[in-house]
């Protein structure tokens, strides 16, 4: 079962009501465009009449003294024509540029709800893909390819009881051939529907594949593995291709079948017409006029089935795009906490109480969703202002146990306390406002080095940020570059260095004066230098805090106030780095085995 809980979208009426209920939003645009969509099906129906009466009025009987009525009748078409078609123009772009804007605004507002769970399961070129080519396609559909489907309707309405009122046998020409058509488009619709939702399938994977390459570069270039990711992509590619062209089939073979219909129309009226002319049950205009509207009547059908088409491809953009907006948070406050401590977007600061730093882990349980149990009845302590190293092998728990701190998941079973109340209590955006995470591999945002580290506290003036920076002993590399704090990280950090970048990260989490501290293998990737310079700045940052370091280095925690040796989620020893020399077991040996290793290092060079 999935970690997140997610609607059944997979039914049109479902995805197509939400889409809808969207462009709704904006009623006053959508209903100008309507109006000028049906003042157009109007015109277009009207102008063979206006033919019809030049014919058989003025040019059969040679009266001429009605041309000047005719040059009015086009010259009122003209005009009415120009005006409705600048404004459908400009308030069917007005409804695309709307909708796109507000399927996007609406799936990255859901996106800052959902937990690590979500993000641990979806591939990012899916999140990629919903947030560009599928917003995109969506709007145009629902405005451009609303205006065609509503036009041609019309259109066939107009024309059908114009015919029927002139001419019921004519008429029925007409009416014989829409069964096939329907059944037709019915075939062909599920065929594309089938084959689009395939290629858009694919088409996240080969977003994803894109995203990969660029990120991986350096990797894939020291592995020599460029061509194996070429032929990984070829074959993504391929079927890409393969799915898109099955359903471009259907698609095109649609137009072909509707034209040979269509003048089969034609032929047929011109056949009956002509013989009914020659009778003299109608006029050369009447016939002229249901040719005309025989040809007229299919265009707008092609039309239809058309977006009938783009409809089907946007069907699978539809289903993914509203399965992301609709996704509900596995993890979310109760409707009382929202109520008094706000949600993710408005928060009532004023209610939130002074987070003190006391952490208490009573019985937790906590497995990943298929997963095997991390965590066992997991009990742990702390008090406020302690500092907490937790060691052990990958998948010991030691990133799960922060994780659960920082209420990025939940406890399958049992309870956390923050200051003896459970941290369900209260808001999780009260929670993250009271804790600084550093990452292993520190996340810079594109812009300057004073943004970046401003992240950490909105409300920070200049001068806090370079106190910051300071007491991490980034201020002097900041102050060496070109622009100093005005400088420019590059996208992802990468116009500065590891430890550069980490150092940054710290002085993020400082500013924002947490009362908890999370250090994630924080000093794993500097380099013992740059690591000397901020052990001091980080042991004055953790005084008076509650402080979990994920130690790699274990000369790093040394100082620490409670060290936990986990194994399988479980503590299997703990206590101070003295006591834990003591034992002479599991701590001891790791502590031996990595001085030996750095002593050899340092030998070597």
């Amino acid at each position: 079962m999935s970690s997140f809980q997610e609607k059944d979208y997979h039914k049109e009426e479902g995805v197509w009501k939400k889409i809808f209920k969207t462009v709704l939003n904006d009623k006053k645009d959508l209903f100008m465009m309507l109006f000028f969509v049906i003042v157009l099906a109007i015109l277009d129906v009207v102008y063979p009449l206006i033919n019809t009466y030049a014919i058989d009025k003025v040019i059969e009987v040679k009266n001429y003294d009605r041309v000047y009525l005719l040059i009015i009748f086009y010259a009122i078409a003209t005009i009415a024509y120009g005006i409705t078609v600048f404004g459908f123009l400009k308030y069917g772009g007005k409804i695309e540029v709307f909708v796109s804007y507000q399927l996007r605004k609406e799936s990255y507002e859901n996106l800052q709800k959902l937990p690590f769970s979500y993000f641990d399961r979806t591939p990012q070129g899916w999140l990629m893909a919903r947030m560009t080519s599928d917003s995109r396609k969506l709007a145009n559909i629902l405005s451009w390819g609303m205006i065609d489907m509503l036009w041609g309707i019309l259109n066939m309405i107009g024309i059908l009881i114009v015919i029927f009122f002139i001419n019921v046998k004519l008429a029925l020409i007409i009416l014989i051939l829409m069964p096939i058509l329907l059944l037709f488009a019915i075939f062909c619709r599920r065929k594309m529907l089938k084959h689009y939702r395939s290629a858009r399938k694919i088409n996240s994977q080969i977003t994803a594949a894109y995203n990969e390459g660029f990120m991986g570069s350096k990797t894939t270039k020291s592995l020599v593995i460029e061509n194996d990711n070429k032929k990984e992509f070829n074959d993504l590619a391929y079927n890409y291709r393969r799915s898109s062209l099955r359903a471009i089939f259907f698609q095109a073979l649609f137009g072909p079948v509707i034209f040979i219909l269509g003048y089969t129309g034609v032929a047929t009226t011109l056949f009956f017409g002509g013989k009914m002319v020659l009778n003299g049950v109608i006029t050369v205009g009447v016939l002229y006029l249901f040719i005309d509207y025989t040809i007229k009547f299919f265009d707008p059908v092609m039309q239809v089935s058309r977006v009938l088409g783009d409809f089907q491809n946007a069907q699978a953009s539809a289903e993914r795009i509203v399965s992301l907006i609709n996704t509900i948070p596995e993890i979310q406050d109760t409707p009382e906490v929202v109520e008094k401590y706000g949600d993710t977007f408005n928060h009532k600061k004023e209610n939130w109480e002074e987070l003190v730093g006391d952490v208490e882990f009573k019985d937790v349980t906590f497995k990943y969703n298929e997963g095997e149990t991390v965590l066992k009845n997991f009990n742990l302590k702390i008090k406020h202002g302690q500092s907490v190293a937790l060691v052990g092998h990958t998948g010991s728990g030691k990133s799960t146990i922060v994780n659960l701190i920082c209420r990025f998941y939940e406890p399958t079973s049992g309870e956390i306390l923050i200051d003896g109340r459970n941290y369900k209590e209260r808001s999780v955006a009260w929670l993250h406002s009271n804790i600084g995470y550093v990452l292993q591999s520190p996340q810079l945002f594109s812009g300057t080095i004073m943004e970046n580290i401003r992240y950490g506290n909105l409300e920070a003036s200049d001068d806090d940020v370079i106190n910051a920076a300071k007491i991490v002993n980034a201020h002097d590399f900041i102050m060496k570059m070109d622009k100093g704090y005005q400088s420019i990280v590059g996208e992802g950090g990468n116009n500065m260095s590891l430890g550069e970048k980490q150092l940054i990260s710290f002085a993020r989490a400082i500013i924002a004066d947490p009362k908890i501290l999370i250090l994630d293998e924080a000093t794993s990737s500097i380099d013992t230098l740059t690591e000397e310079s901020i052990q001091s700045a980080i042991a004055k940052v953790m005084e008076n805090r509650t402080s979990f370091a994920i130690a790699h280095r274990l000369s790093t925690i040394v100082n620490s106030d409670l060290i936990l040796v986990l194994d399988k989620g479980e503590v299997v020893e703990s206590g101070t780095h003295e006591e834990l020399l003591n034992l002479r077991g599991y701590y001891f040996e790791l502590y031996k085995n990595q001085f030996m290793q750095e002593l050899s290092e340092s030998v070597a060079k």
